[in-house]
């Protein structure tokens, strides 16, 4: 995929902003700093243990915008619907989608609606795009230096292997909910605690691992993770033991990266405890002088391990 992205859409289609890759374009339009992003979903399946499509594609596009620094505000909504899909599944997605926009404090302002032949699609697929105003400017990989904390907002995994247990009807001893969730709230009262936040990254598709490989392959740094430290869930523990899965390349939907500096790990981990959404905040490892480009583990047993990119995906179709 980033190899896709890279070498055919960048190439062809990248300016500035674009080849800057963060999960929102950061614009100037009337004197003011604003974000825009967009994104589409084709989960499968369509309704998963805490979530569903609708508030998938919502909370997705409020965090894209909230990870920039931005208070999102205007949301776009598309549907393409497959023909024949039960009209009670699709007022239950639209009714997810309000609540959602109204728990996350944003507005749909314009959207389109498109029905395919039967076999086209796989029930319903969305895409949502957003637009928020900058309160918090500067974040940006350029920032981080070695030594600067890594803090992951909750426990890993939860979306990935709700997913997995809906669309293969597997029941594991502890139930795993999706962790989809706004971000917004949360991200905000850490940004008005600090002063000191260089970078954030919501670690959707591929996971943690993949997510901090994307912080750091254009960076004067390498990132140690400490294993003790990562925050994992008994639910998804069992899940991962029993199907060989890692959970540092599953997908979250509702856990946030923060790179800070040091000074303020503290304050940040407080913040981030005092919210439901924070309550599992770990400090997971630092940016380092070393391994510049790479990201590795500081095992329980006393070694190192290289933590590489995701090459494929573990679970396709999750988000």
């Amino acid at each position: 995929m980033h190899k896709l992205i890279d070498s055919l859409f960048i190439e062809r289609f990248g300016g500035s902003v674009l080849k800057e890759k963060k999960d929102s374009a950061i614009i100037r339009m009337g004197g003011k700093e604003v974000a825009f992003t967009t994104d589409s979903y084709v989960v499968d399946p369509v309704f998963f243990p805490g979530g569903d499509i609708g508030s998938l594609a919502l909370y997705g596009t409020v965090n894209d915008l909230s990870v920039c620094g931005a208070k999102p505000l205007f949301i776009s909504l598309a549907m393409i619907i497959e023909e024949g899909l039960d009209r009670d599944a699709l007022e239950k997605i639209a009714s997810s989608i309000k609540n959602a926009a109204k728990a996350a404090g944003v507005e749909i302002v314009t959207g389109d609606t498109k029905v395919v032949e039967r076999g086209s699609c796989d029930k319903i697929f969305i895409n949502t795009s957003g637009i928020g105003e900058i309160y918090y400017p500067g974040l940006s990989v350029d920032r981080i230096r070695p030594g600067d904390s890594i803090i992951l907002s909750g426990t890993m995994g939860e979306h990935a292997i709700s997913v997995l247990s809906k669309r293969e009807g597997i029941s594991f001893l502890s139930k795993v909910k999706s962790d989809s969730a706004p971000l917004n709230g949360l991200i905000a009262r850490v940004l008005k605690a600090s002063d000191r936040v260089k970078f954030m990254r919501d670690p959707t598709r591929g996971g943690v691992a993949t997510t901090l490989n994307e912080i750091c392959e254009r960076g004067k740094f390498g990132i140690a993770l400490d294993e003790e430290s990562l925050p994992l869930g008994e639910g998804v523990g069992g899940a991962c033991e029993l199907l060989g899965l890692d959970p540092l390349y599953l997908a979250c939907e509702g856990r946030c990266l923060v790179v800070a500096g040091r000074e303020d790990e503290d304050k940040i981990l407080s913040v981030m405890k005092r919210d439901p959404l924070g309550r599992r905040a770990k400090i997971i490892g630092r940016t380092t002088k070393d391994n510049c480009g790479k990201v590795y583990m500081n095992t329980i047993s006393g070694g190192k391990r290289i933590i590489g990119m995701l090459t494929g995906e573990q679970l396709p179709r999750i988000c």
